[in-house]
């Protein structure tokens, strides 16, 4: 059964209305986050989708994942959407416990980097749990988003490592933070979105940490928007 409409709402409300901007910087850094995943990477570098039109690929990806949010799982767009995401799964290299990682991903960072309330965290655990059965995913662990995020960071000290794939992803994937920095910082994007990297995937895509002078600009950049 899915989650109440009211409970998802919460979670809608903020990727959606109240700081839909720092919702999307959340989400493109979950999707960099999987990159740091070695057999992730080769997935999405094998198909060169993302390589060949970033852009396009980043926001379908965003699109996807907002509409599930705004529709609900069990909604028509949703349910077409779970069908997409079902044909990931079946792609060659991709497991239950990848697909896994990937939901939380996208669930954590978004809520995180938007400083979502305790009701907007509950709910966005609640859609979890309603995309991981929908897609016959094992439950990620709960109740709240606070399990979910500790079984993350497990996951990533496990299974986070350099690999080349990783590293061209990243590269293709950095300039896409343009859009959300102010005009006159976005010719920077790629340093700006590297400041927002922790060390385990700066080590992952064997890159600098950037002086604490730029990391506290680029938080404070991406976090004046809404």
């Amino acid at each position: 059964m899915s989650t109440p409409a009211p409970a998802r709402d919460a979670f809608a409300a903020l990727v959606l209305h109240r700081r839909p901007q720092r919702a999307r910087v959340g989400l493109t850094l979950g999707f960099v986050r999987t990159f740091a995943v070695p057999e992730i990477a080769e997935v999405l570098d094998r198909t060169g989708r993302l390589a060949s039109a970033p852009k396009a690929r980043a926001k379908a990806t965003g699109a996807m994942m907002f509409a599930l949010v705004g529709h609900g799982v069990d909604s028509p767009d949703g349910q077409r959407i779970v069908a997409e995401l079902a044909a990931v799964h079946r792609l060659p290299g991709v497991d239950a416990e990848l697909m896994r990682y990937v939901l939380a991903c996208f669930t954590v960072c978004p809520v995180e980097f938007a400083d979502g309330t305790p009701a907007e965290r509950e709910a966005a655990a609640a859609f979890a749990a309603d995309l991981a059965a929908a897609l016959h995913l094992p439950p990620l662990p709960g109740p709240g988003l606070a399990e979910t995020a500790a079984w993350m960071r497990e996951f990533e000290t496990a299974r986070f490592a350099p690999s080349e794939a990783g590293r061209r992803l990243w590269h293709t994937v950095a300039p896409l933070f343009a859009a959300r920095l102010p005009r006159r910082l976005a010719r920077h994007a790629p340093a700006f979105a590297a400041a927002l990297l922790d060390a385990p995937l700066r080590a992952a895509f064997a890159l600098p940490r950037p002086p604490l002078p730029l990391r506290a600009a680029a938080r404070l950049a991406f976090h004046l928007t809404r």
